[in-house]
């Protein structure tokens, strides 16, 4: 049997990568992918394989990416190599870009999107304690925070604003299959 696979999508600062985390280390078979993108590692942020944008234009000319998307000035891939945890039967997560949800759905039948999100102030806070953007930095991501999902795949939301471990809780609730 085929594995599930899953974007996980919201506006910067509310958890994404923290929550797929945590959810790969309760459950063991899920595969979390890492995506490769056209900046320095050194950078920060969510784990990703940085690399040059002349690096990244030959990947994607040969093939490397499933999925692709440019945002913010970098581009995005979403490496080939997920197909294997797919076809072992394991639940694939990404770090989707809300922007390329209709293509992500084109390309993966069954495709199902986690949006998670936190409140602005909540992602105000996060954000600054990140400390490597600017107020006027900040206030940009959070005017884009209410950018509306395509329609196509459905969307689990799961709010971010109280403890970790009630967002685990409902993250890992969002990738439970839906009872029929």
């Amino acid at each position: 049997m085929a594995g599930r696979v899953f974007a996980v999508v919201g506006p910067s600062g509310a958890g994404k990568d923290t929550l797929m985390a945590e959810a790969a280390r309760r459950r063991k078979d899920i595969h979390l992918v890492r995506r490769v993108i056209s900046r320095p590692w050194s950078l920060g942020g969510e784990p990703f394989e940085g690399v040059s944008d002349a690096e990244f234009l030959e990947r994607k000319a040969n093939g490397a990416f499933v999925l692709d998307w440019q945002a913010h000035g970098y581009r995005y891939g979403i490496p080939r190599s997920m197909d294997r945890a797919i076809s072992e039967g394991r639940d694939v997560l990404f770090n989707g870009s809300r922007g390329s949800l209709g293509e992500a759905w084109e390309i993966f039948p069954g495709l199902t999107v986690i949006h998670v999100t936190a409140s602005v102030p909540t992602l105000a806070a996060r954000l600054a304690n990140r400390g490597y953007e600017s107020r006027t930095e900040i206030a940009q991501r959070l005017a884009r925070a209410a950018y509306a999902i395509p329609y196509g795949p459905p969307i689990r939301v799961v709010e971010n604003n109280e403890t970790l471990d009630t967002a685990v809780q409902a993250f890992l609730s969002a990738l439970k299959p839906e009872s029929v």
